[in-house]
């Protein structure tokens, strides 16, 4: 067989032929075709189909050449010869009145930068030829998962995203087989290691079997596509992702939902994890911008010793850049004490750095902008330099700030709006907010960078009335409302098109900001019940899955003023440096409610606190 590409129009895009050749030898050697003439069109076509969509700028002409040995008696060979386009193809594949369809996909690795490849074959995914409408909707959680059938080979980081597509199964599949080989994926054992593996586990609600006949056995799928996937039941490292997107959805075949069919299964040790980006790094011209990965921390959503076994609680140490922070400040706004902070905040074990140059304090004063990135500039580029494999955590609630703080290495964006703006209480919709929203989410999809999310409703002191949740019973109006407000945010930032991963997500129920004293003790007590699997709302019309559900919590009490209250009330009246014993207290509860991370100001205090609580719960 000869294969000659010729292009014959103005666009010039580099081909990858090691891919092209693989899916060709692939095809090939599952096809049956009985002619020449009719093998020779099969190659022609399928590739122009893949070139459509490695290399969209090409108009290509396919020329193909076959031949049979011995064929023909007396002749050394019998031959054939084609020329073909993509014109001589109608590509029925994809859907010409613009219908879109919706796919489920599952995406594992287990080699080399295991957060990078997945990453990487996201961008991919949504950047195929001009024809083809494909967006990523939704995304799970990640997890490390211990390898399943071939057991001796590296932990896998899994999860599960849903596309909106015009891509028909096939064609879907072949864009799949060209991103694996483009991230890296090289043939080996079945079930061995890869950079990246890709999935379809869900076509709408379809039921596809491409094998030409009824086949039981599943252990050679190369070149056919099954759909449902065949192994999915058995598989919790597929299904459990998909429960944190489509748990109601009806398997198509076992009429079972993916929630009940993952509650069939024995629970295996899987752990969720949030990827941290190294930051600042060179993009190459084939990484599509995506940042290698720094670290990432282990959780897990269950509040039962059994799980959490292994897991800790982590400090965030918090350093204000600011003149006038409730607690701390003109304490750290110089560099050499910033930086100080920094360096004994990482000795004593902090996991992360929340650096912040505008007070959220009630009556603060403004802050423009460009002082804000003035502020905080200057010492995220000093704690970089000096601590290359800190988190460091931007606290703002301006895309502009963040952006500047991420290009000087700051690689977490801590928001106390969630991404809406200081203004956007009760509403937190119309054009400036939604601005600042989809900014936000631009700039974290950009960087891959995690967020915290915290529940707030304007000024921390104001709008405490949580009365329209009255209906979730005594001590749970406050934490009904966390759920359901910061909910509507998370939900608009994670799911449509431009969602930011799931799995970077970390969620803040706001304690001291717009709750009382008793409704910051209840969020304290039940914090855990904020990110529970749970239904929230009132009435069989608003009743709804609890859009918190699964994630990691960052719980902040440090210092705040409802301490300083309990303790006045007992006779003592305090500053916000003196709160440091009751501050434990918070920090003791909230590890007892399985906070991932803690925000603190006296880190190396805190810590010992933090350990023990850890050894306790």
């Amino acid at each position: 067989m000869n294969l000659v590409i010729e292009n014959t129009g103005d666009g010039m895009e580099c081909v990858d032929f090691r891919s092209l050749t693989r899916i060709l030898y692939e095809k090939i050697g599952s096809s049956a075709y009985q002619t020449l003439e009719a093998l020779a069109s099969y190659i022609a076509e399928e590739t122009l189909a893949h070139l459509s969509v490695t290399a969209p700028k090409l108009a290509p002409l396919a020329t193909v050449r076959v031949s049979k040995p011995s064929a023909i008696v007396f002749a050394s060979s019998s031959e054939v010869e084609i020329s073909r386009t993509s014109t001589d193809y109608p590509r029925p594949s994809v859907v010409e009145d613009g219908g879109l369809h919706t796919a489920t996909l599952a995406l594992g690795s287990n080699l080399g930068d295991r957060f990078y490849n997945i990453e990487l074959a996201l961008r991919l995914l949504e950047a195929p030829n001009p024809e083809t409408v494909l967006h990523v909707v939704d995304t799970s959680f990640m997890y490390e998962t211990a390898p399943m059938y071939v057991t001796d080979q590296p932990a896998f980081i899994n999860c599960a995203c849903m596309i909106e597509t015009n891509l028909a199964p096939s064609e879907l599949l072949n864009l799949l087989k060209v991103i694996e080989s483009k991230v890296g994926r090289v043939p080996s054992i079945r079930n061995g290691p890869r950079a990246v593996d890709l999935d379809i586990v869900f076509y709408d609600g379809s039921i596809i079997d491409t094998r030409s006949a009824p086949r039981k056995e599943l252990d050679d799928l190369e070149g056919e596509l099954v759909v449902p996937h065949p192994r999915l039941a058995e598989r919790e490292f597929v299904l459990r992702p998909l429960n944190d997107m489509i748990p109601d959805f009806i398997h198509p075949q076992l009429r079972r939902s993916v929630s009940t069919l993952l509650a069939a299964l024995p629970a295996a040790g899987m752990h969720k994890v949030i990827p941290f980006p190294q930051i600042p790094f060179e993009s190459g011209p084939d990484t599509l911008g995506v940042p290698p990965t720094q670290t990432y921390w282990k959780f897990t959503s269950s509040n039962k010793p059994a799980a959490r076994a292994g897991i800790q609680t982590l400090v965030m140490a918090t350093l204000n850049a600011t003149p006038d922070s409730f607690s701390d400040g003109a304490v750290h706004n110089t560099l050499p004490t910033a930086l100080q902070y920094a360096n004994d905040s990482v000795a004593a074990g902090a996991s992360i750095l929340d650096v912040g140059g505008y007070s959220t304090r009630p009556g603060a004063a403004f802050v423009s902008t460009e002082e804000e990135i003035a502020r905080v500039a200057p010492c995220i580029t000093a704690i970089r330099k000096a601590h290359t494999s800190l988190p460091i955590s931007v606290d703002t609630f301006r895309p502009e700030v963040a952006r500047a703080a991420i290009s000087v290495g700051a690689n977490c964006i801590n928001d106390v709006y969630a991404f809406t703006g200081h203004n956007s209480y009760p509403s937190p919709t119309g054009d400036a907010s939604d601005r600042c929203m989809e900014d936000m989410k631009s700039l974290a999809r950009e960087f891959a960078v995690p967020v915290v999310l915290m529940h707030s409703r304007g000024e921390a002191s104001s709008n405490k009335d949580y009365a329209a949740y009255e209906y979730a019973g005594a001590n749970q109006q406050v934490v009904e409302g966390v759920r359901i407000e910061l909910g509507e945010k998370v939900d608009r930032i994670v799911r449509g098109r431009g969602g930011v991963r799931r799995w970077l997500v970390i969620v803040d129920p706001g304690v001291g900001f717009s709750k009382s004293v008793d409704g910051n003790l209840e969020v304290l007590r039940a914090a855990s019940s904020i990110t529970a699997d749970l239904f929230v709302g009132s009435g069989l019309d608003n009743r709804r899955r609890n859009a918190l559900a699964g994630y990691p919590q960052l719980i902040g009490a440090s210092r705040k003023s409802f301490l300083g209250i309990i303790l006045e009330n007992g006779g003592r009246k305090t500053e916000p440096k003196d709160r440091g014993w009751a501050t434990a207290a918070a920090v003791a509860c909230a590890v007892q409610q399985g906070a991932l991370v803690v925000r603190v100001h006296d880190t190396r205090e805190m810590l010992d606190v933090v350990q023990v609580a850890n050894a306790l719960w």
